[in-house]
């Protein structure tokens, strides 16, 4: 490997750190919708598949740790991971220890990069020599996989009862962009459409605004207050063994070792289940949240990185609601790649280790120490001066961009009916992770049927 792969892996490594440093501290973005545009305009672009995945690595790392500091600070979440925390951090800040919660948060991610990376390529090289079988049976797993899901969800039936209508809509759209002639019947158009699940409860906030009661109902007559707090003045050490607690240590490393066991499914749940399980016995109240911080702060880490990791690493296809969906385009982002040929393929075993290594210790490491350091400072400029429209607004004109790259102008439209249908069920309670289960799917769901 040369010297100059190496650098362009360490620049994208850092242009992710920065990147996502910004849009981190934005409250309410959501991970799929951050992640996977940029992420789908870099490789189209010809970066080298090595330095992508730097690239997406380090990404993933920055936006889970970045993205507690908002809820951390003024108890909004940064991204859906974070939403977890927030029954936690409101009562902390309520305490006056949200400066004590942050460095718990970033010495919970330290501990969950740490383990999440040996722990999911040593599971990865256990179930490579399965590969090819785990592959011919992606469909049904995929199909078992938005079931399971379902079950595991609030909304129980109406999820299992979306599944095949979602699948008719998503192999309808298909077929019709192959009957009319914008796409070979060789061509399978995914990226689009899964963009249109991500995108869907930000579009139907957008056309409610076109009907006149709604947009009554959304207007406010002042303005929110919101106080961040000033950096802590308890403590200036940045060593986690001395910011965690021994029990806060041992909760984190065991839902960090856990998750990468269930890859396959739902980060946030596993973020839910496990920081919930462990801080539960804990009596004190003050005692119980800073334990479910920074279990929930290792796990969000660790199950980002196993569920992309273990399926690009054992098999080159998607198999986690996190390789199908933030890091779908390492998958497949035609032309450049496709579930025939990916990452996966074209780099071998040792360069997805290194790229991999890469990515997360330069992120890690100047995430931990900014989050430290520059929190406070950091969310107020963000806040301030960068309006979240403006962010919001670049990520919807790159999804209809490559919607239109994807099958023309009739795509856009279709990505835009995809958008409504699934954001009006995700505020129902069907979740992302079965959405993007049943598009993987879809094939599988109607060829059984016919």
């Amino acid at each position: 490997m040369s010297m100059q792969i190496i650098l362009e892996m360490i620049v994208m490594a850092v242009l992710a750190v920065v990147i996502y440093t910004v849009i981190g501290f934005i409250p309410g973005t959501d991970e799929t919708s951050v992640l996977m545009p940029i992420t789908l305009v870099i490789i189209l672009a010809g970066v080298t598949p090595i330095a992508v995945l730097s690239f997406f690595i380090s990404a993933i790392v920055t936006l889970n740790l970045i993205n507690a500091i908002p809820t951390a600070l003024v108890g909004l979440p940064g991204g859906v991971m974070s939403s977890p925390m927030i029954e936690h951090t409101l009562y902390t800040k309520s305490q006056g220890k949200s400066a004590v919660v942050i460095k718990k948060i970033a010495a919970g991610s330290l501990i969950g990069v740490l383990i999440a990376i040996p722990a999911s390529l040593l599971l990865a090289s256990l179930l490579a020599p399965f590969g090819p079988q785990l592959a011919e049976m992606a469909p049904l797993m995929f199909f078992i996989g938005a079931i399971v899901l379902s079950l595991l969800s609030k909304n129980k039936v109406l999820s299992l009862v979306t599944i095949i209508p979602l699948a008719m809509l998503f192999m309808g759209l298909k077929h019709l962009y192959w009957g009319v002639g914008v796409v070979p019947e060789n061509v399978n158009i995914t990226t689009s459409f899964f963009l249109g699940i991500t995108i869907g409860p930000l579009i139907l906030s957008l056309l409610e605004l076109l009907n006149k009661d709604r947009r009554k109902n959304m207007v406010v007559q002042h303005n929110n207050q919101i106080s961040i707090p000033a950096e802590s003045k308890e403590s200036t050490s940045i060593n986690p063994f001395r910011i965690l607690s021994k029990e806060e240590m041992k909760s984190a490393t065991l839902g960090a070792i856990i998750v990468n066991f269930l890859f396959v499914l739902s980060p946030v749940g596993l973020t839910i289940l496990l920081g919930e399980t462990f801080s539960n016995r804990i009596k004190d109240p003050l005692k119980k949240s800073y334990n479910a911080i920074t279990t929930m702060s290792a796990v969000a880490q660790a199950s980002y990185l196993s569920g992309v990791l273990i399926p690009l690493v054992a098999i080159g296809i998607p198999l986690s609601p996190v390789s199908i969906g933030p890091a779908g385009a390492l998958f497949n982002a035609p032309p450049v790649l496709s579930l025939e040929n990916n990452i996966h393929h074209i780099l071998s075993t040792p360069q997805l280790v290194i790229a991999t290594l890469i990515g997360a210790v330069i992120a890690i490491s100047l995430t931990y120490i900014i989050i430290n350091k520059y929190a406070s400072r950091m969310s107020a400029f963000v806040l301030k001066k960068i309006p979240h429209e403006a962010i919001l607004g670049l990520f919807i004109s790159f999804i209809v961009l490559l919607a239109y790259m994807d099958a023309g102008l009739i795509n856009v439209f279709g990505v835009m009916l995809i958008g409504i249908t699934c954001g009006t069920l995700n505020r129902m309670g069907v979740n992302y992770g079965i959405q993007f289960m049943v598009l993987y799917a879809a094939p599988f769901i109607i060829e059984t049927l016919i």
